[in-house]
């Protein structure tokens, strides 16, 4: 991965950088899902937090759990989710915004004093593209999504993942990339693009 590169991968729509790594342990929770594929997601999770070399926890200390990922039909039904609407700012006009774009996935942050992800909401609404796809693709997708502050475009062309044989892999670039980004010697959280070199030397 050359410097650009990574850049392009935090680097938004605007041309703002914007990087964050999760500060505290990841403790994850999945709505909406039988129990198989429960299984898949929290796997998929743990993967990727044993790549970055990060950890995971039974509970956050301040809030519980801080990743909480929901599998839905329609935008319509998340307002009516009890208490969502005080962890979502304006989840109505956000829903509303959304369905009204056709979008089928989104992602909330939100950070720590320092600028690190203190917790992630995933919202998958399950259209036909993302039923299509199976299980063990779309868990570990949407977790590896979870694990950095991606640039929106990060990942529009092209997957994250890829196929080697009969096995669903992480991209070796990406991979790559998740595992500098959690070198204990870098910031959390950074919003200069120097801060692409710094990962791109880490990624060999």
């Amino acid at each position: 991965m050359t410097p650009s590169d990574v850049e392009a991968l935090f680097t938004d729509a605007e041309g703002r950088f914007r990087f964050a790594r999760w500060g505290r342990p990841l403790v994850p929770v999945v709505f909406g899902v039988e129990e198989a594929t429960l299984a898949t997601v929290k796997g998929a999770v743990e993967a990727v937090v044993a790549l970055a070399g990060h950890r995971m926890a039974e509970t956050d200390p301040e809030l519980g759990v801080n990743l909480m990922i929901f599998f839905f039909r329609d935008w319509e039904e998340l307002p009516e989710v009890p208490n969502l609407d005080r962890m979502i700012p304006d989840l109505g006009p956000l829903c509303a915004r959304l369905a009204a774009a056709g979008a089928n996935q989104y992602r909330h942050f939100r950070f720590d004093a320092e600028g690190a992800i203190r917790a992630c909401f995933v919202f998958l609404r399950m259209d036909a593209h993302l039923s299509a796809m199976p299980a063990e693709a779309l868990a570990l997708t949407q977790a590896v999504q979870s694990m950095l502050l991606w640039s929106e475009r990060a990942f529009a062309e092209s997957s994250p993942l890829a196929r080697a044989g009969e096995t669903l892999i992480l991209r070796p670039e990406i991979a790559s990339v998740i595992r500098a980004a959690y070198d204990p010697v870098l910031p959390a959280a950074a919003s200069d693009p120097s801060h692409a070199l710094r990962l791109a030397a880490r990624t060999g």
